[in-house]
């Protein structure tokens, strides 16, 4: 019993974390990830449960900034259409993912948004604010095809990639551009979710207990976004990067820590 009311609270306080970090910024998936394995779930079932907390944490905050008048539904829809396309497709591929191609995947995704966020220097010129419709053209949809299946196939770090895309190519400030993405992955994701469901590679309970989480820290986030600013933002949309970077490269090892907060609970790392 113990252990269970131990695990229940990293499972929810983990998400309040989880939630803010994505809202925000994105990559808090990583913690997500790697907390489920190391309470003992196979990165093919953590990879499918993490999508129970990304649904429900996007829809919180999407529902968020719609009242604030900072989302605009038609353009999130017209770019939603090709992500789910994308989404499917990458769901049936990554039933079958393996810790190398995960590990690979990540490495390029963290490098290439990481240097692109560094040296971008597109945050000095004019944006499209929140609400306003997009101006959306045809490469548009196939980035979204794209950013679809790489969603569907792994998810982490794709808030990062979405990020990159929109504020590059689409002239938004990061505040919109995360409103943005935060709505394609909340239509995108149960798609996904529910091929992983279907494959039996979904833990409920871990996923509805962290996505309790990850509500609270959405709803928290998007109520705080506006207040803290653009700056604000990007300075930590750029630290969690640094942070999920130095954990890939094993400078730090986000698994150890969190064995660590297990152990100090009397509770033993299933898989380390």
């Amino acid at each position: 019993m113990g252990d269970s009311i131990i695990i229940i609270a990293m499972l929810v306080i983990s998400g309040i974390i989880v939630g803010i970090i994505n809202t925000l910024a994105g990559g808090g998936a990583i913690i997500s990830m790697t907390l489920f394995m190391v309470l003992g779930l196979p990165i093919s079932v953590a990879n499918g449960t993490n999508r129970i907390a990304v649904v429900l944490q996007n829809f919180t905050a999407s529902l968020a900034f719609l009242r604030k008048r900072m989302l605009d539904i038609k353009s999130g829809v017209k770019l939603s259409i090709p992500a789910v396309i994308g989404n499917i497709a990458g769901s049936m591929v990554a039933t079958h993912i393996s810790d190398t191609v995960f590990t690979v995947c990540m490495a390029i995704v963290l490098t290439v948004v990481l240097l692109y966020m560094i040296f971008d220097q597109s945050h000095k010129r004019p944006h499209i604010h929140g609400g306003h419709p997009l101006e959306i053209r045809w490469w548009h949809y196939i980035w979204f095809l794209l950013l679809g299946f790489y969603g569907g196939y792994i998810y982490i770090g794709l808030g990062y990639v979405i990020l990159a895309v929109t504020i590059w190519s689409m002239k938004l400030d990061i505040i919109t551009a995360n409103v943005i993405k935060g709505f394609i992955i909340f239509v995108a994701t149960p798609f996904s979710l529910i091929i992983f469901m279907l494959d039996g590679q979904v833990d409920y309970a871990f996923g509805l207990w962290h996505g309790l989480g990850n509500i609270i820290g959405a709803a928290l986030a998007s109520h705080f976004a506006m207040a803290w600013g653009v700056k604000f933002v990007r300075w930590f949309t750029l630290a969690i990067l640094v942070v999920c970077f130095a954990d890939l490269i094993g400078i730090i090892s986000l698994h150890e820590i969190m064995h660590s907060i297990l152990s100090a609970f009397g509770h033993e790392c299933i898989v380390c």
